[in-house]
């Protein structure tokens, strides 16, 4: 028997095996086929249908392997597709990511708001603080301001617009920078001024300029509606009490009021006035006056609308003449320099009569600033940050210095002070 099936077995109407073939069935018929086709004796592989199945069953995972990797690199390549082809509106800040960096191409990142982290040290102060050319906002941002040196004060402007930066005096004069919210760029607004003053909301600035005094409003940077006046030598402005603004004669002593919508030079001096703290919310200015024959300087309410005159003195309270020291927004706390070796706070809302000076801790040596809650914070001679709370003071506590960590020897940070937001009823 040859093992071959006729080839009348393959026109019959009806196959001998049903459809559909299972695999068991397919493999056993292949067996059965292989091995009909030795014709001729002689030694044979163990299983050759078992090779052929076996080769079949490599070439399908070699397959299925080859699909799945040209599955991958059209992942690849429709990924790289995706991140190259952005328009130009849709960008959001987000800079254009290039695969594989092909020359001619390279990642081109747009400007984006500093990256927010924690400031440095133990102490997270409730207000901002600039540390040489580093501000750190209470917020947690670091914002590094190329070209900014040597700041003495600093003020937040109204609705968080940015910053205003007043540096020391020096051989050239003082410097006022605008800073940005937006992209934290530092601004030179004024240049060698002989004086500057800036508004507790820092929508107003005062300056002097040559033999003139000048005032202007602060709007997205630029300086607009300026007033100018000629004023005496070593006239310079010292702050402001709503619009007017504050007038200084050091080397003869007093001060004055500019009120510069009016129009015309400065009212009368009022030549008793040594130094000026605040305003009160209800436009009373907060000032250090020379009283009596010896002239013994006392804490006063001054009437801007009268040249300053007093309304209220209290001699109790033995003040520095330094004129260091900072009214509460709500204008119940005054903290200022004693005689002594330390700061004091006084409430400017007690009864008639002699105010009470309580210790407040270490001596300003700059300007201080209250925070929201109505804490006051400032900076000692040793650089380190001090706040003042009216209550433990009120209860007998002693601020004490906290430490800034990450400051070099002889660094001393700035407090900026924010703008006030005066409590309903106030």
């Amino acid at each position: 028997m040859s093992g071959i099936r006729p080839a009348a077995d393959n026109r019959t109407s009806s196959p001998e095996r049903p459809f559909p073939v299972g695999e068991d069935e397919l493999e056993r018929a292949l067996r059965e086929t292989l091995s009909r086709r030795v014709d001729r004796p002689g030694p044979l592989r163990p299983d050759p249908a078992g090779d052929v199945l076996r080769r079949a069953r490599r070439s399908g995972r070699r397959r299925a392997l080859t699909g799945l990797a040209l599955a991958g690199m059209a992942t690849v390549l429709v990924t790289t597709g995706m991140a190259q082809l952005s328009e130009p509106g849709g960008r959001e800040g987000t800079p254009t990511v290039v695969l594989g960096d092909p020359r001619g191409l390279s990642a081109s990142p747009l400007p984006t708001a500093p990256t927010p982290v924690s400031r440095p040290g133990p102490v997270r102060a409730e207000l901002d603080l600039l540390v040489g050319d580093v501000l750190d906002t209470s917020g947690g941002e670091r914002r590094e301001l190329t070209g900014v040196s040597g700041v003495e004060r600093a003020q937040r402007i109204h609705d968080r617009e940015g910053w205003l930066l007043t540096s020391a005096a020096t051989a050239a004069g003082r410097t006022l920078w605008w800073v940005s919210a937006a992209d934290g760029t530092p601004q030179v607004m004024l240049a060698v001024a002989d004086a500057v003053a800036v508004s507790a909301d820092g929508r107003q600035v005062a300056w002097r300029d040559g033999p003139d005094l000048v005032a202007a409003g602060v709007v997205a940077g630029q300086l607009i509606a300026p007033s100018r006046v000629a004023a005496p030598t070593g006239v310079v402005p010292v702050g402001f009490t709503g619009d007017d603004v504050l007038v200084s004669q050091p080397d003869r002593g007093g001060m004055s009021v500019w009120r510069r919508a009016m129009g015309g030079v400065p009212g009368a001096t009022n030549p008793d006035v040594r130094a000026v703290y605040g305003t009160r919310p209800d436009g009373l200015v907060v000032g250090l006056v020379a009283t009596g024959p010896a002239r013994r300087p006392c804490l006063a309410l001054l009437d801007p609308a009268r040249d300053l005159t007093p309304t209220r003195t209290g001699c109790g309270p033995e003040l520095a003449a330094d004129g260091l020291g900072t009214v509460s927004p709500d204008g119940r706390w005054l903290l200022a320099n004693g005689t002594g070796r330390t700061a004091v706070l006084i409430n400017l809302a007690a009864p008639a009569g002699a105010p009470t000076a309580h210790p407040a801790g270490p001596r300003l040596v700059g300007t201080a600033a209250w925070t929201h809650a109505g804490a006051a914070l400032h900076v000692d001679a040793t650089g380190g940050l001090v706040r003042v709370k009216p209550d433990r003071v009120l209860a007998g506590e002693r601020p004490t210095p906290s430490t800034l960590d990450g400051m070099a020897p002889g660094q001393r940070p700035v407090v900026v002070a924010d703008t006030p937001v005066v409590p309903d009823g106030a």
